[in-house]
């Protein structure tokens, strides 16, 4: 286990606590993840639809951003931390205001950096969103530092 495996079991389990951004977000926990891949589904509260009951694209892209970030953290060494350098989202369809399944997979790993891939999937299957993010891979920072 490391640092970040730990922390994925207990958002997994729901006895870890959120970060204040992903609560007022409304962007939920993590439903399952393996080496390389998590998995989640997201259903949006009928305050975030647009006028014609539409998914926000931002909130797509926040969610991105959460679940390649969960991605990356079931590869992290232990000694090390991630941020994400470039994320983009790619709209396929329009998404309506209903669950989201969302899963998202690391696609290539180095020392210096890790790039993640994620598909957005609603009702049977249909695919209304990809995204793609690069994170670079940093030290941990030692006590000294903090």
């Amino acid at each position: 286990m490391t640092w970040a495996t730990e922390r994925l079991d207990a958002i997994g389990a729901g006895t870890g606590a959120l970060p204040a951004i992903v609560e007022q977000l409304h962007l939920g926990r993590l439903d399952s993840w393996g080496d390389g891949w998590v998995r989640k589904t997201w259903t949006p509260h009928p305050s975030l639809a647009t006028a014609d009951g539409s998914l926000f694209g931002g909130y797509i892209a926040a969610l991105a951003d959460q679940v390649l970030a969960f991605a990356t953290m079931t590869v992290i060494p232990d000694d090390r931390l991630y941020r994400t350098t470039q994320l983009q989202v790619s709209f396929l369809r329009v998404g309506r205001n209903a669950p989201l399944e969302i899963e998202a997979r690391v696609i290539a790993a180095t020392r210096q950096m890790i790039a993640v891939r994620a598909s957005f999937t609603q009702a049977g299957g249909r695919l209304i969103a990809e995204a793609s993010a690069q994170q670079i891979v940093l030290p941990l920072p030692s006590v000294s530092e903090t």
